[in-house]
């Protein structure tokens, strides 16, 4: 996994409509995805290896 001294820039998707139950991702992080619980934002993080997560995300999109 790439490491890096970047700060994530957390954002939620436009289609959460501020519901506050959300995930917030990072992607300006080289090769990983960190995901976290928008409601406890100093809680854990998950981070997903870059193309693991544009899989899962291509595979909720699909029809």
């Amino acid at each position: 996994m790439t490491t890096s001294t970047e700060s994530p820039r957390w954002f939620t998707s436009s289609y959460s409509d501020n519901g506050g139950q959300c995930v917030e991702v990072a992607v300006n992080l080289p090769g990983i995805v960190p995901v976290r619980d928008s409601k406890a934002p100093g809680g854990p993080v998950l981070n997903f290896r870059a193309e693991a997560f544009s899989a899962f995300v291509a595979g909720i999109k699909a029809p």
